[in-house]
Formats: structure tokens, C-alpha cells, sequence
């Protein structure tokens, strides 16, 4: 420890390097023995098996004849070991246990036909048995677990979301995976881990975690590919290699995932695919894959052993304050809101637009809303657990455009909007969590009017549509009525807001404006514009940092701005353009839900996450 400005009375810890997300961050590859047959497309132990006990199956040897193969090797640390052959020659098939009790399951069979698979045969650490067939025949699908508890899911042919689990017996159909495609994995069959995914379907960078029951999209890897290597547990593992979009098309490039995030690492030695995985995040192994044309041999015969770093490491820890010895400067861990990225979230039961939304990326909530091409308002609320949404007490007035929702999901009110009967309401209702109930109405009916909510007892709405002309009027809810407070800058509506009804943001809107205004609890103040000016974006932060996101230029757009609480930074786009979606969240974790994809398409029921993962910034002084 090194001590800071003494008179100040505190210490500040000294470190030599930056910390890292994780302890894999710091690992390493190193050669292993060689397979004795160069194969393409065999199956491993994966997670069950490990760096020192490992098993590879079948496999493809193309160039030579025959292709198909059964051949069955066993590690033990430096050295690979032929034993019997599998009964049904070939690759590309599904499989996990160890080297005493192992499944092989699925592939694809000799040419010129190259048959897809549904045989399964049971490891008993001397030869293999043929038990009961997969429901569905299958090959490059993502394959783990036991020999009595295993996962099959998605694979060729037709990018299928069949997933399958094998209790020890037989195989039984249960939840699809969200996205079809050749996909790998790794983990055991109640907590898995799909990832990457091949032609036509378009995901190489999807992954999605296993629960036993169902399937949830996570954080896309950070390099695309299909036909990876992947060891490890739902929430620690490691993928390396594969194939990637184009031209050479082979990577070699390894991820760590960690359970919220991607973490690049270490390249392998050789770029390749299809390669037999074994072990876990701190000890593991890829062997064999599919080398480049013009390599020695298509099949390969290496061994690339995986190992963490120091069991000592610097672990990052958000608000951390730190001097790096080596850099001579002050930093601190914090949010990296520049690198932060979108991906998809769980469905709305009910696609719709220009609903109320509030809460957490973790505990959501939409309400109200336009449905369809009739433009119908409805009523539904929706609570949002990180993962899917579920109906829940509905608004006792259907409406859409409404001003805002609320700052968490158990806490919420809804002020303004058009209701079917007329073009605005004064109608007000506050959510306890479980149902809505009718408060005191606004003193002026808006739509659509833009809010910030500190929950049911705290609230502010301002701008709107008022016939016959645009609105400027503020209104303050202190839980038991509205008052009237200064008037915005200008008369708006459709506008991005975000922060507290003492320090809040108001940005763009129609007409189509890049004007920013600051609100701090008494009057409006015009500060720096957006970058492009906009209608319709949605907001999530604080006054200080927030993110404004979506919305019309027009055209609809997917982008994305930062606040830094002085300027305005574009940053990573939405994967899908949208206009009037709900909000929530903050600028480090915000939910986009629902809004209007394009301008022929009313309501979609897509949900995407923005989220922040943590990073080392210097700190700078005068």
C-alpha cells in the first residue's frame, strides 16, 4: 500500500498491472500429445472429463479413406492411447463423460450419402454399446453431459432448435433452443452453455444458457464463429477456435465467458475447428479439427492443453481506486458505458409500441400500449425478471402514449397517454406491484407526454401533444397530486428523458429536434445537443450519465448516445432499428422493449439489453 495525500487520512493500493475480469484473462496454451489418427468432427468428455483423463470419438479424415471413422483414444496428460472403436463409424457427432463412462450420440455418416445420425452408444471404459436412438438424427449439434445425463441441442440438418436430454435410458424432447443452427457447448445437462452457430441461419455470435428447462439468450461472443471448441460450465468456460464469415474463415481466437460477459484470451497455436474438447475453465484441452486448404492435412492430429494463469490476480471490482506502479498514474474500476453492447432479452407476450416502461434490466415492467395495424390501446402489463416477462395486473384505463412508468417494477405510475375514447387523457394510476389503482388526475391531458419517475409517490411529466398544438407544460407528483411547475424551453413531444424529478434530462423530439434540456427540480435549462437529432428515442441514466437510444430521424434508427453529463458521444447501435419503445434501466444496463420496427410494422414484442461491463480508466486531475 502506498500512501495518498497523508493529511487526507486514507491509503490507496499500489499494483503493478491492471486488473483483469477474471483469473483466465492470465492463462495460457501449451502443446499436448498428438492424437494417433488425425480427425476432424470427433466428441471428448468435455466438462466431465479432464487435461490429464480425457476421451475423443469418431471423427472425419478427409482427405483419406475411409472418411467416417470410429476410432476411440483416451489422454492421460501426454500421451493419447488407441482403445475400441466405436460400433457406427462417424463425425461430427454429439458426446461428454469420461474416460470410464462415457456417450457418443448423433453425426453424420459415410459418403457419398453422409446420413444423419440418431444412434447413441454408451462408454464403459472398455467398449461401447448401442442404447436407444436420439429422437431426431442429427449432426453438429451441441452435445455435454454424462453418460447417464446428457444434452443434445440444435445441430444440421435445417438449423434445428430440437433439444433433447438423455436420463441414462432414453432421450426426451423438451424446450427448443431460440436460435437453430450447427451449435456447440459445453456444461452438464441441468446447466449448459450453446454457443456460436453456422450458415444460413446468421448466428454466429448467438450463445444461450440451459437451465434444466428451458433456453436464454445471453451476451453474443465477441467473434463469431460456428464449430468451435468449448469447455468448461455454463457460467466459466472457455470456446476457441472455429470458423468465422468469410475469407480465411478459420480463427484462432478463444473467449472466456463468465456468466454476464466475454473475455478475449490467448490464441491457440493453430487456427482450426471442429476439435474434441475436454476438462474445465482452469484446466482443459481442445484435440484434432479442421485445418485451412493447403494445410499438411485437413484433419489434424494436435493437442492444445489450456491452463489459468496465477492462482494470485487482480480481480476487478467496481469503484476500485488504484495506483498503477508501472503506468505512474491513479485509476479506478467503473462501468465501460463507451464499450457497453445491445443484445436480445426474453419476448413480450404482447407485441406493441409507445408503451410505459420503467424498473430494472432485471425487473422490468411495460404497460399499455398500440397493438396492431387497427391501432388498438390495450391495457397488458408486463413484469420483466432479466430473462422473460410475465402478464400481470392489467391498467384499469387501456392507453398508449403515456408519459413514463416508474423506477422499479413494484412502484410505478402512468400519467397522460390516448385512450381509445379520446385523443388525451388527464388519467393517472400508480402500480404497487400486483394491480393499478386510479389516483388524482393530471392537470393537463398530453400524448405523448415524456416523464422520469422515482416510483408511485414521485414523478414528473412535461411536453406533449395537446390539441391543437405541441405542449411545454411541467407537472410534479408528490403521491397525492399534481401541481404545476415552469414551462420547458420550447413546446415538444415524443422526447427522450432520463433521471430524477429533481435532476433530469430531456432530449430531442417533434418536430425533429437535437435539442437537450436540464431540469433541477425548478426550471428547464438548454445545454449541449444530441448528435443527430431525433424523435421518439427512449432514455435510461442520470443526469450526470445516461444513454439515449432508438427513435426517428427520420428514418427509424438503431443508435445509440452517451451523456456524460457535459457532451454527447455516439456509441454502439441497436441491433434493430425501433421507434417509441418502453424504457428502463440505467446507462449501464438498460432495456429496450417493444416499439415500431419500421414504419409499416405496429408493435414488436423484442426486447434487447444494454449492458456495461467493468473496465480500468486513469484518473485525471488538475
Amino acid at each position: 500500500m502506498a500512501t495518498y495525500a497523508k493529511e487526507k487520512g486514507f491509503t490507496v493500493q499500489t499494483l503493478s498491472t491492471d486488473p483483469v475480469a477474471s483469473q483466465a484473462a492470465g492463462g495460457s496454451w501449451a502443446s499436448g500429445g498428438d492424437l494417433n489418427n488425425r480427425r476432424f468432427g470427433p466428441a471428448g468428455g468435455g466438462a466431465a472429463a479432464s487435461q490429464t483423463a480425457a476421451i475423443a470419438f469418431g471423427g472425419d479424415q478427409m482427405p483419406t479413406e475411409p472418411r467416417m471413422v470410429g476410432y476411440t483414444e483416451t489422454y492421460n496428460g501426454s500421451s493419447w492411447t488407441e482403445v475400441n472403436d466405436l460400433n457406427s463409424d462417424r463425425g461430427q457427432l454429439g458426446g461428454g463423460g469420461t474416460t470410464t463412462a462415457a456417450l457418443a450420440f448423433g453425426g453424420e455418416g459415410e459418403p457419398p450419402s453422409f446420413t444423419d445420425q440418431a444412434i447413441t452408444e454408451s462408454w464403459d471404459g472398455s467398449s461401447w454399446t448401442e442404447v436407444n436412438d436420439l429422437n431426431t438424427a442429427r449432426k453438429a449439434m451441441a452435445g455435454f453431459g454424462t453418460q447417464t445425463a446428457a444434452l443434445a441441442a440444435g445441430g444440421q440438418p435445417g438449423n434445428t432448435t430440437n433439444t433433447e436430454t438423455w436420463d441414462g435410458s432414453s432421450w426426451t424432447e423438451v424446450n427448443n433452443l431460440n436460435n437453430g443452427a450447427s451449435r456447440k457447448g459445453t456444461g452438464i445437462s441441468t446447466a449448459g452453455l450453446a454457443f456460436g452457430g453456422g450458415p444460413p441461419s446468421g448466428t454466429y455470435p448467438k450463445a444461450e444458457e440451459w437451465d434444466g428447462t428451458s433456453w436464454t439468450e445471453v451476451t453474443d461472443m465477441s467473434t463469431p464463429r460456428s464449430n468451435a471448441g468449448g469447455f468448461g460450465t455454463y457460467r466459466d468456460a472457455i470456446v476457441c477456435g472455429g470458423t468465422q464469415p468469410g475469407s480465411p474463415g478459420f480463427t484462432a481466437n478463444a473467449e472466456n465467458w463468465d456468466g454476464s460477459s466475454w473475455t478475449e484470451l490467448a490464441n491457440l497455436s493453430n487456427a482450426r475447428n471442429n476439435m474434441s474438447p475436454a476438462g474445465t475453465m482452469t484446466a482443459g484441452l481442445v484435440a484434432g479439427g479442421y485445418s485451412p486448404p493447403g494445410s499438411p492435412s485437413y484433419g489434424r492430429a494436435e493437442t492444445e492443453e489450456w491452463t489459468n494463469g496465477p492462482a494470485t490476480f487482480g480481480q476487478l471490482v467496481d469503484g476500485q481506486l488504484y495506483f498503477n506502479s508501472t503506468s505512474n498514474v491513479f485509476k479506478v474500476t467503473e462501468k465501460n458505458i463507451p464499450g457497453a453492447t445491445w443484445s436480445s432479452g426474453g419476448n413480450l407476450n404482447n407485441a406493441r409500441s409507445t408503451s410505459g416502461g420503467g424498473g430494472t434490466q432485471t425487473a422490468g415492467l411495460c404497460a399499455g400500449g398500440l397493438e396492431g395495424s387497427s391501432y388498438t390501446r390495450k391495457a397488458f402489463t408486463e413484469q420483466y425478471d432479466g430473462s422473460s416477462w410475465t402478464e400481470v395486473g392489467d391498467l384499469n384505463e387501456a392507453r398508449s402514449w403515456s408519459g413514463q412508468a416508474g423506477a422499479t417494477y413494484t412502484s410505478a405510475i402512468i400519467g397522460g397517454g390516448s385512450p381509445n375514447s379520446s385523443p388525451a387523457t388527464t388519467n393517472a394510476e400508480t402500480w404497487d406491484g400486483s394491480s393499478w389503482t386510479e389516483v388524482n388526475n393530471l392537470n393537463t391531458g398530453r400524448v405523448p407526454g415524456s416523464g422520469i419517475s422515482e416510483g408511485s409517490t414521485a414523478s414528473l411529466v412535461f411536453g406533449g401533444f395537446v390539441t391543437p398544438s405541441r405542449n411545454d407544460e411541467t407537472e410534479l407528483w408528490n403521491g397525492s397530486s399534481w401541481t404545476e411547475l415552469n414551462d420547458m424551453g420550447s413546446a415538444k413531444d415524443q422526447l427522450a428523458s432520463f433521471g430524477t424529478t429533481t435532476a433530469g434530462l430531456s432530449a430531442g423530439g417533434t418536430p425533429v429536434k437535437s435539442d437537450v434540456e436540464l431540469w433541477d427540480g425548478t426550471s428547464w435549462t438548454e445545454t449541449t445537443e444530441l448528435n443527430v437529432a431525433k424523435t421518439g428515442a427512449t432514455g435510461a441514466g442520470i443526469q450526470t450519465s445516461g444513454i439515449i437510444y432508438g427513435g426517428s430521424t427520420p428514418p427509424y434508427v438503431a443508435t445509440t448516445e452517451f451523456w456524460n453529463g457535459s457532451s454527447w458521444t455516439e456509441i454502439n447501435d441497436m441491433s434493430t432499428a425501433r421507434y417509441l419503445t418502453a424504457p428502463a434501466g440505467s446507462s449501464a444496463a438498460a432495456l429496450a422493449t417493444g416499439g415500431d420496427p419500421g414504419p409499416s410494422t405496429i408493435g414488436t414484442n423484442a426486447t434487447e439489453e444494454w449492458t456495461a461491463s467493468l473496465g480500468n480508466f486513469t484518473i485525471s486531475s488538475s
